[in-house]
């Protein structure tokens, strides 16, 4: 699922907007991704403590803050507070192990014992898809977030924050690898910050927030090619089915060597949208969720469920079963964010008015067909 640029997720934004001028929305930023089928899992398109075995799922290991944040500041001009909630769930899926792990931070300085000059809340959502073994996605889960808060340019310019801490936590896990097994794995990652708050589905309407790095890329393969690397049958160098991902350094000539750039990137590309109150959820999901639902089918299941019952851990729990039923063979993780208390409104469909006519030709072949 590659994603348009953020100049034409930015016209998406403006297109499906009232037109009303005196709107001042708060902002989003969402980042991140080096995945596959997903990870672009924004609503199209992507964890680690032991827990309870419900209904034969085996809960993935998580950090996860299940709290509520309440903006303190109210947008006067939009009568918008944003409210957070969110709501983790994974499944091992079809496969012997599950290497996906995900992380729900409500506040990110708070919880690194931060003190930030601004009053507004930093909130932090990641699903990160592994491959190879599980150990660079739960490296990536439990450092990402506490090197991104300790960078020198958190928060005021989070884009180089973010940029240079997914690299420095990149070559970290490098360093940190005593078993050729633990080099051998990686992980893409899709990760929301959001300052006031994010955004997804709006008014029902699923909107873009992720590419799909693959090798069929066409960008990723120019990028590829400049780098002196190639695709193999659809395959990075023709080992490796992602073109951007943390971890995999045991693969000679994809990373970073001796000051030269490898064709396999650990630098997330960042989008940047804002919100209004018609903005609903945001849903971050693994390949095992897209490889069964479209964005917009992710967004109808996520609304129902939320008008039934208005229970974001509960819908991340039915979408995860719901992909099983569906044939979904790999692992599977689920993060939504809701920003709202209430579920979302019913949608109003405008179904637009056809003119339905027939032609001469047609006609005459239709008299023809009557008349025997």
């Amino acid at each position: 699922m590659c994603v348009e640029d953020i100049e034409q997720v930015s016209q998406e934004m403006e297109d499906l907007d009232d037109g009303s001028t005196n709107k001042k929305p708060w902002p989003l930023l969402s980042r991140g991704d080096f995945l596959s089928t997903q990870m672009e899992n924004w609503v199209h398109k992507d964890s680690p403590f032991p827990l309870a075995v419900v209904a034969g799922s085996n809960r993935l290991e998580s950090i996860s803050e299940e709290t509520v944040a309440t903006d303190k500041k109210h947008d006067l001009l939009t009568n918008f507070i944003p409210t957070l909630r969110s709501g983790e769930w994974s499944d091992i899926g079809g496969r012997p192990y599950m290497e996906d792990t995900h992380v729900c931070i409500a506040d990110l300085a708070k919880n690194f014992g931060r003190n930030l000059m601004s009053e507004d809340t930093v909130s932090f959502y990641g699903v990160f898809d592994g491959h190879g073994g599980k150990d660079a996605s739960q490296f990536v889960r439990e450092h990402l977030p506490r090197v991104i808060v300790e960078d020198a340019d958190f928060p005021l310019d989070i884009e180089k924050a973010v940029t240079r801490s997914f690299m420095e936590t990149d070559a970290a896990f490098a360093k940190s690898c005593s078993l050729e097994s633990a080099l051998a794995s990686g992980t893409t990652a899709l990760t929301a910050m959001i300052f006031g708050r994010a955004v997804l589905s709006r008014c029902g309407t699923a909107i873009e927030m992720s590419k799909d790095h693959r090798p069929c890329c066409m960008k990723e393969r120019r990028r590829i090619e400049s780098l002196g690397g190639f695709i193999d049958d659809g395959y990075l160098n023709g080992q490796l089915g992602v073109t951007r991902a943390l971890g995999n350094w045991h693969l000679e000539g994809m990373k970073e060597m001796g000051g030269r750039i490898g064709p396999l990137s650990a630098e997330p590309e960042l989008k940047m949208i804002t919100l209004t109150k018609e903005d609903e959820f945001l849903i971050i999901g693994s390949d095992g969720i897209w490889d069964v639902f479209t964005s917009q089918n992710a967004v109808d299941f996520t609304r129902r469920r939320l008008q039934e019952h208005n229970d974001v851990k509960l819908c991340c729990r039915e979408m995860v079963g719901e992909a099983i039923k569906r044939g979904a063979t790999d692992n599977l993780t689920v993060v939504l964010v809701s920003f709202h208390l209430e579920p979302p409104l019913p949608s109003i469909i405008q179904r637009a008015r056809f003119r339905r006519s027939i032609s001469a030709e047609g006609l005459q072949s239709l008299k023809c067909l009557l008349e025997g």
